[in-house]
């Protein structure tokens, strides 16, 4: 099968390159890398240029990182979709065969993993690490969510139940998630290790540092899809999910 990747970037040429080169290096050979550009006025299209296994790059204004991740997910062409940040990186070489496998069930529809934080100028020190645990819908209830970075899922899921709302403009990602695994309950496939590592203080995490922020925005998602939280109901208002971290 067929599996693309879509990494959204805007001026990311302090990271960029250690997210291709992860991606460049991994051990699977059907793999279509997809870049969703916002005008970067830095290196970073130049420093995409030099790694040959980018199938497609586009380069224009979007509505933020959620509408570059639709645009790329449109442009798919593979059976399996994964996203993976401009300050993220794949741990190892085996990342994506390790989940292409997990896909080999044809039953199951999403596949998730476990997630590092790490310093930013260094990926080597790891400030946390997120432990998802296997799935049951209950721990939704009580504020649960996969790592989105680690989160596939096939290509036909987008088309049948939609792609990001961007009108969550940081909750997106938790709403496709509830509506993927909640609200339509399809199978997914937990995979007990590590595959990404995050960089703390870049942009893909700002919606994590902003988690109270958010608050409202996950209520919402709730709402949209017709479902009531545990914690919504009894304290009659939004509490936020905190993901199970491990100090290191």
């Amino acid at each position: 099968m067929k599996v693309s990747i879509i990494t959204a970037t805007c001026n990311s040429s302090l990271t960029v390159r250690d997210t291709l080169k992860s991606i460049e290096e991994q051990d699977y050979n059907n793999i279509e890398h997809i870049i969703i550009d916002a005008c970067s006025v830095d290196d970073t299209l130049k420093i995409v240029s030099e790694f040959p296994h980018v199938g497609k790059t586009i380069s224009e204004r979007d509505n933020g990182i959620y509408d570059a991740m639709n645009k790329g997910i449109k442009m798919a062409t593979g059976d399996v979709v994964g996203i993976l940040n401009s300050d993220d990186v794949y741990v190892h070489p085996s990342v994506v065969s390790m989940v292409a496998k997990s896909f080999e069930n044809e039953k199951i529809q999403a596949v998730y993993a476990d997630l590092q934080y790490v310093q930013y100028n260094d990926m080597n020190k790891v400030v946390r690490t997120w432990r998802t645990g296997a799935f049951n819908k209950k721990k939704f209830y009580y504020g649960w969510m996969p790592p989105h970075p680690t989160f596939f899922v096939r290509k036909k899921v987008y088309e049948e139940i939609g792609l990001f709302n961007l009108s969550l403009r940081s909750s997106a990602d938790y709403e496709f998630m509830l509506r993927v695994l909640l609200k339509h309950g399809l199978p997914v496939h937990y995979i007990p290790e590590i595959l990404v590592k995050m960089r703390v203080g870049g942009v893909s995490n700002a919606t994590f540092k902003n988690r109270i922020k958010a608050n409202k925005e996950d209520r919402i998602a709730w709402k949209i899809n017709g479902l009531q939280p545990y914690f919504f109901t009894v304290f009659a208002k939004p509490i936020r999910k905190i993901p199970q971290f491990i100090k290191k």
